[in-house]
């Protein structure tokens, strides 16, 4: 099931979900002119390396001495956050925006512009502290905006369960409640995950998804009587898209 639309108007525009689109599209394509040398330095500085995180340093420099021109400096945690706006190929990004875009409007405009703000970043890096824990000395960079995404579903099935998303199933799109679709995303990055334990393969970062969205789940519930408040609020005003 790929999720495409869902029909659940906001009345607001979504300030940071538009920006954050904005900066991952920018990253990526600013990433495009790299050289393959320049590349490789700019994702090593800007995402997450888990053997890093554990051992708060960067890699020795043995390791590093294949970059041209030296070792490349970099802040180890900032990169919990740097790295949530880096990804390795179209495809990577185009899901991930997709996503953000489907269900992050809404989430932001229940829960205002800055909260959203802090509580996307704020799942984005627990996801990827999810997959150091998993994977404590792996040196596979970790980057992407999936954990943080992630987070954002957790709070999207909170708020609307019963939302209709337009979903792609096999060659036909119908509505499946949100309930389903994200239910069923969940199921299957455990999994996958649990596969990938197995396997003793760190590729796709399955943890980071499951911590991002655990850690959502958790922050909307909590927040659950002051956010269906909002919700309420603007489901009594008119259903009428920001953009119209």
């Amino acid at each position: 099931m790929i999720p495409l639309f869902d029909r659940n108007p906001t009345r607001k525009v979504p300030l940071v979900t538009l920006i954050l689109l904005l900066i991952n599209v920018a990253v990526f394509l600013c990433m495009l002119f790299l050289t393959e040398a320049q590349n490789d330095i700019f994702v090593y500085r800007f995402s997450i390396v888990p053997w890093e995180i554990v051992h708060a340093s960067q890699l020795p420099s043995y390791v590093l001495r294949g970059f041209a021109g030296g070792v490349p400096s970099k802040n180890v945690y900032l990169t919990l956050l740097t790295s949530l706006f880096l990804h390795d190929g179209w495809l990577h990004l185009g899901g991930n925006m997709l996503f953000l875009w489907i269900f992050g409007n809404n989430v932001e405009e229940v829960m205002g512009h800055l909260p959203f703000l802090g509580f996307y970043l704020l799942c984005g890096a627990f996801g990827s502290l999810a997959h150091v824990a998993v994977y404590p000395n792996t040196l596979n960079p970790l980057l992407g905006a999936s954990g943080a995404i992630s987070g954002v579903l957790g709070a999207y099935l909170v708020l609307y369960p019963r939302s209709w998303i337009y979903t792609l199933v096999l060659v036909l799109i119908i509505p499946v409640p949100a309930y389903v679709v994200i239910g069923f995303w969940i199921f299957l990055q455990f999994i996958y995950g649990l596969t990938s334990v197995v396997g003793g393969t760190a590729g796709v970062a399955w943890f980071a998804h499951i911590g991002g969205i655990t850690l959502g789940l958790i922050l909307t519930g909590i927040l659950y009587p002051l956010l269906r408040r909002r919700r309420d609020e603007l489901m009594l005003q008119p259903a009428r898209d920001w953009w119209r």
